[in-house]
């Protein structure tokens, strides 16, 4: 589906479809995995005038989603976008890429190096007035009040997103590892593109986001030392997925205590059982009224899915996981 639109989107609100047909066209960039992306050099050029012109709108409380991917973040985001007041987008990694270049993991605009952790130091007073230009040049285009911006990995740069924004919101969006896991692996395997040059999945062109979270993270993490020698066994989708989601949820947890006030937790499960309460109580966090026609379209969208058998977890990884999955009320 073209801007994550579908039947019941459009005809729930025609202003919106056209507000995400722009922002999709104009702001979001074709990652690797897709076709059009012949139209990034055109976006980043847009996003290199903005970079020159006067802040066209004031970026207030903006409201970022974030988490493991395929866990229920693009709909959640979807949802939101319905709402009067917000324009959303749908990790837009080339606007991202514009205020930072160094931070494009999948390898989509660029091959340079990049981190997957980002810092305050890593927010100068130039990547600041960059991330508000281009924030604000948005919000001008779709004449919105706030933006909703879904990029899961956010999650490792909540501390570089709050330099740049002090008032920024974070929602955290957690689903059990089971369902999470295998989602990830039948993505790759539908989506995923191989080549005699490259391979573009999941993990990015040729396992360039795989090699930046093993370097960068995995290797990082204390309780994971007893794997680092074991990397060659565990490269296989469902064991690579399992690690993407045990180290991305122990981030989430620490977030959890460290940024009460500015993060705000819901469950995958609880959005799709109960839409309208979990709606209610995270618009309430977001400091955004109620809105009917949101309502009426995730009440129309949600509901619960089947949960997935459980898989064969490598024998490394079994303990971590099921403790993760405990941490998260799981």
């Amino acid at each position: 589906m073209i801007a994550q639109l579908d039947p019941l989107y459009i005809r729930t609100s025609p202003r919106k479809t056209l507000t995400r047909l722009l922002s999709y066209t104009l702001f979001e960039g074709r990652p690797l995995t897709t076709q059009g992306q012949w139209i990034n050099p055109l976006v980043l050029a847009l996003f290199s005038l903005q970079k020159r012109l006067p802040q066209l709108k004031k970026v207030h409380k903006p409201i970022f989603i974030i988490g493991n991917g395929r866990s229920g973040t693009t709909i959640l985001g979807k949802i939101l976008s319905i709402h009067k007041d917000v324009g959303f987008l749908n990790e837009p990694k080339a606007l991202w890429h514009s205020i930072y270049p160094d931070e494009d993991l999948v390898g989509s605009y660029s091959r340079s190096s990049a981190q997957y952790r980002l810092t305050q130091d890593d927010a100068s007073a130039n990547v600041r007035k960059h991330a508000h230009q281009l924030f604000g040049a948005y919000l001008a285009a779709v004449a919105s009040k706030r933006v909703v911006d879904k990029y899961p990995e956010l999650i490792f740069r909540i501390p570089f997103v709050k330099a740049l924004f002090p008032d920024a919101k974070f929602v955290l969006l957690i689903r059990n590892g089971w369902d999470t896991c295998q989602s990830i692996e039948g993505w790759s395997q539908i989506k995923g593109v191989q080549s005699p040059v490259e391979n573009h999945d999941w993990w990015g062109a040729d396992n360039r986001k795989w090699d930046l979270l093993w370097n960068q993270i995995i290797s990082q993490d204390k309780d994971l030392t007893n794997i680092l020698s074991e990397r060659q066994n565990l490269e296989n989708p469902i064991d690579m997925a399992t690690l993407e989601w045990i180290t991305t949820m122990r981030e989430g947890l620490l977030c959890m205590q460290e940024y009460p006030d500015c993060l705000y937790t819901i469950r995958y499960e609880d959005l799709v059982s109960q839409p309208h309460d979990s709606l209610q109580q995270l618009l309430e966090f977001c400091e955004l009224p109620a809105d009917e026609q949101l309502f009426s379209y995730a009440l129309q969208t949600l509901s619960p899915a089947k949960p997935r058998d459980k898989f064969e977890i490598h024998p490394l990884l079994q303990s971590i996981f099921l403790e993760t999955m405990t941490a998260l009320g799981y």
